[in-house]
């Protein structure tokens, strides 16, 4: 056992598990969720060199008999990967709305768009948004909240980045990517951070009066917004779209800001 790892994953898991019991998943169903991935991982990131992975070796990493890790390998309704693309196109067609000076007002402000035309939604889509429909776009952009189309058919941004607004499969997508990616970071600062160490910072203090909060949540907001608008600005004049070149090594690649609050129990607004 490692007191150092059990104390991490029971903090870990506290929000993970308040918000499981939130959806009324029993633990049963948890367990069998943390099976299935024990043993993918076994398989797929633990494999030794130059062998192909084994069920007896993936019992002895997981501690799962050999029997449990055959049904849960052949297991024939396992959850697909939640795919990115659409994630990812209405994400750059947002921000290129907000970002690009053909679509912006005098005032750098994004302009209210007809769907034609040459400085439209569809001209949007094409800019930034690569080979895809305008339709399929401003259909996703509308499901979730992130654009509002008036009367007149004319559209505007209702918000200044991809998050749903309606849809709680989509706010759960979030959680299994970008909790996954923190994770992740971490993960390869503990087994890299010497020679290869990933940005992984934060600040935090134990004792902030509460009415001080709208205002730092308003000035975190206003700064984290603009530092990532610059630096999607710069990956997106680096992002290679288009046919992939074998022959040219890629990654996904991205910095993740979130805002915390914890109240001390007890503590009256």
């Amino acid at each position: 056992m490692n007191p150092a790892l059990d104390g991490a994953l029971m903090r870990l898991m506290r929000p993970l598990m308040r918000l499981m019991l939130r959806h009324s998943m029993p633990f049963s169903a948890f367990e069998e969720l943390a099976k299935r991935v024990y043993v993918d991982v076994a398989m797929t990131d633990f494999a030794l060199p130059g062998k192909k992975p084994s069920i007896s070796r993936a019992s002895i990493l997981t501690g799962l008999t050999r029997k449990d890790v055959q049904r849960l390998i052949r297991s024939a309704d396992e959850p697909a990967d939640v795919p990115e693309e659409r994630y990812n196109r209405a994400a750059r067609v947002l921000t290129g709305w907000i970002r690009d000076p053909a679509f912006l007002t005098g005032n750098g402000e994004p302009r209210t768009l007809d769907i034609d035309g040459d400085t439209g939604f569809a001209a949007l889509v094409r800019r930034h948004g690569g080979d895809v429909p305008a339709r399929a776009v401003l259909d996703e952009l509308l499901r979730v909240g992130a654009v509002v189309q008036h009367t007149d058919g004319r559209l505007e941004p209702a918000t200044r980045a991809y998050v749903p607004r309606q849809g709680e499969a989509e706010k759960l997508e979030i959680l299994g990517t970008d909790v996954a990616a923190l994770i992740d970071t971490i993960d390869h600062n503990l087994e890299h951070g010497e020679t290869d160490p990933r940005f992984q910072r934060k600040v935090s203090y134990q004792s902030i009066a509460a009415q001080h909060l709208p205002e730092f949540r308003k000035l975190s907001t206003a700064h984290a917004q603009s530092l990532l608008e610059e630096l999607d600005r710069w990956l997106a004049e680096h992002d290679e779209v288009g046919p992939i070149d074998t022959h040219i090594p890629r990654a996904k690649v991205g910095l993740g800001i979130y805002y915390m609050e914890e109240r001390h129990v007890g503590a009256e607004d």
